[in-house]
């Protein structure tokens, strides 16, 4: 089984004497369904499992009334056994089906909160976004694509997880490094769908088959989401928010040098030119977490929210393994280094999906005049900037710029090189597979 590290934060939900119902919220296929069974099953006495999609009559308990001792008398009765709120766990399965029994979360909490009940749902995002909730009576995790440690994890590489987190970020054996890095030029491959991955390292005694066989899976999962578009949004709104979806690998590619550009609204669909008109099926992709927003700011100062507007932004792929299918990459460039330019976004595209992954809620880039920062983090009240380059050339001039204006005391460098620090610079040298650690 994949190891995930969201397994931490749902124990301290589970332990915690302020506990609410938790929503999961995920991209499909990013393994919520199954990581929640599992927990349920090592950690309680009885899980009750309730899927709103593959039994849409179950909605009908919620149509009455919202009282949470009558719905789970009548759960228990749909189940042919009882629920004990003391001791077992209820699971609502794909609860975007069902918004009444998203709103019963709220009645649960305050009259039932001795029962641990959690929902999740793959298009959650895309209807809360859309939907009144009641603030503070949830508790909300996100489960995201693998990261990269959680990768080296299900790859059975421990040893090289425990050398990452017991050193101090400062040096690495070369022996390490080395291994690091070709292990991150598979994970571009992969990326972190738990099917692919699983499916991959299965198959990894025999190359040539198992990078076949990633690319068909990718392929299997765009499918799906295309199918998702059209089921949940309508077929004219769908047909928008494929031509975006499609259309984000096509501007990261447009990225000839240097960082990827801020998203161009011309050309995406036919006759819209403005974000206005491209406004609704941006927001679907970024709240049904397929698509990550890094707002552009035109300063680097806190807070960072008010030296942005809404139509500077950039759009990367959720998955860096579904970018290389997108783009019909080839597996044996990226395994060869030999993919050009692309290098560069692939590179970028990584860096923000790990820094989502990494717990950033908004995630931002700086741009003024002609020098632009790939990505910004916000660390102990002060701003770090993050410049990526996916090679052992660190020629950083736009940030040479940003460190005379703003005087950081702390830059970062993510690259091919290994940990190195510099005495006479705040800059540090940090390999482009601890993005993550970053933060």
């Amino acid at each position: 089984m994949l190891r995930r590290t969201l397994y931490d934060k749902l124990l301290k939900w589970r332990k915690s004497t302020t506990r609410k119902p938790l929503l999961l919220q995920g991209a499909r296929q990013t393994g919520k369904s199954y990581l929640l069974e599992h927990f349920a099953n090592s950690e309680f006495a009885n899980l009750f499992l309730f899927n709103f999609e593959k039994n849409p009559s179950l909605k009908e308990i919620f149509k009455s009334d919202l009282d949470p001792q009558r719905i789970i008398r009548e759960l228990s009765l749909a189940s042919g056994k009882s629920i004990n709120p003391e001791s077992d766990v209820v699971i609502f399965d794909e609860i975007q089906e069902a918004p009444k029994a998203i709103a019963s979360l709220k009645y649960f909490f305050e009259e039932m909160p001795e029962l641990a009940l959690a929902g999740a749902g793959s298009l959650l995002g895309v209807k809360l976004a859309n939907e009144s909730f009641p603030v503070g009576k949830v508790d909300f995790l996100h489960l995201y694509p693998l990261s990269f440690a959680e990768f080296l994890k299900a790859a059975e590489n421990e040893l090289l997880v425990e050398t990452l987190d017991r050193e101090n970020l400062q040096s690495l054996p070369t022996i390490a490094h080395d291994k690091l890095w070709l292990l991150l030029k598979e994970y571009f491959i992969t990326g972190g769908m738990p099917q692919v991955v699983e499916e991959y390292l299965n198959l990894r005694a025999t190359p040539i088959e198992a990078r076949k066989r990633v690319r068909e899976l990718q392929r299997g999962l765009l499918d799906s989401y295309y199918k998702d578009f059209a089921k949940h949004s309508g077929s004219n709104n769908a047909l928008h928010i494929v031509a975006v979806f499609e259309n984000i690998p096509m501007q990261l590619a447009s990225s000839l040098e240097g960082s990827v550009n801020r998203y161009k609204f011309k050309d995406v669909i036919p006759g819209k030119k403005s974000f206005t008109a491209l406004q609704r099926p941006i927001e679907w992709l970024v709240h049904a977490g397929l698509a990550i927003k890094v707002k552009v700011c035109n300063r680097a100062e806190l807070p960072l929210e008010a030296f942005c507007k809404p139509n500077m932004f950039k759009l990367f792929v959720f998955d860096v393994g579904l970018l290389g299918c997108l783009l019909d990459l080839p597996v044996e460039a990226i395994l060869n280094d030999d993919y050009g330019i692309s290098k560069g976004y692939v590179a970028e595209n990584f860096v923000a999906q790990e820094l989502m992954t990494a717990g950033s809620r908004n995630i931002y880039s700086w741009t003024e005049r002609n020098s632009e920062i790939e990505f910004m983090i916000i660390e102990n009240d002060y701003i770090v900037p993050l410049e990526v380059k996916s090679g052992m050339r660190t020629q950083a001039k736009s940030l040479q710029q940003y460190i005379r204006k703003y005087s950081p005391p702390r830059a970062i460098i993510l690259s091919k090189r290994n940990f190195t620090e510099k005495t006479d610079s705040c800059i540090q040298y940090m390999p482009l597979y601890a993005a993550g650690m970053t933060i």
